[in-house]
């Protein structure tokens, strides 16, 4: 069994939009729906996100289903120049559990011009937060026009930083045409049902 036998979803987003939380809620939801899941987190030079992460899904995911890479370089080389170490840890994912329906992909932190190998992602979840800003869906990086889906985070910081929520949705829609966009807090778990159901009805249920 190999890569092509489980579906893949990527998540990317700057540093601080709350990728490594996003994952943190979705997983429960797809394990709770009786999907398999395995989890895997990139970063430059550490096993931080992916230790955080097998402390998190203890006692919900085997062990050798939550796994770090470390990219050795810019967050872009591991998702899109050179994805190789990410396929061979999904390889490794599926040889070990034939079963599996399904791997995240968190990116290292990045900027918006981070995008997924399609041959590493069959599904692309940009994640932004509102605290950095409520014209980041007017900039177009190709994280937000060409994400599958984009996710504007951390709502409820918007009365705090002066964002507009109303603006970033026009914004969105105005540059992602028909593509979706949810607004999501992960504290109090709002809009992640929306996700879940996104995934699902895009590479789950496909």
């Amino acid at each position: 069994m190999g890569h092509r036998d489980v579906a893949t979803v990527g998540l990317g987003g700057p540093v601080g939009s709350g990728k490594t939380a996003m994952v943190k809620r979705l997983v429960p939801r797809l394990d709770d729906a009786g999907y398999n899941v395995g989890v895997i987190a990139n970063d430059i030079m550490t096993q931080a996100d992916a230790e955080q992460l097998q402390a998190s899904f203890e006692g919900r995911l085997p062990e050798d289903l939550v796994a770090g890479v470390e990219t050795g370089a810019c967050p872009h080389t591991g998702i899109r120049e050179d994805p190789s170490m990410n396929l061979a840890k999904i390889d490794e994912f599926t040889e070990r559990h034939p079963d599996l329906d399904v791997v995240l992909v968190e990116s290292g932190g990045d900027n918006l011009a981070a995008t997924f190998n399609p041959e590493l992602a069959d599904y692309f979840m940009f994640v932004i937060s509102v605290a950095e800003g409520d014209d980041i869906p007017a900039k177009r990086g190709p994280g937000v026009t060409q994400a599958d889906l984009l996710v504007i985070n951390k709502k409820d910081l918007a009365p705090y930083v002066d964002a507009d929520l109303d603006l970033m949705e026009r914004d969105s829609e105005r540059v992602r045409g028909e593509e979706p966009t949810v607004f999501t807090n992960c504290k109090t778990e709002e809009g992640i049902d929306e996700v879940v159901d996104l995934i699902e009805r895009s590479v789950l249920f496909a």
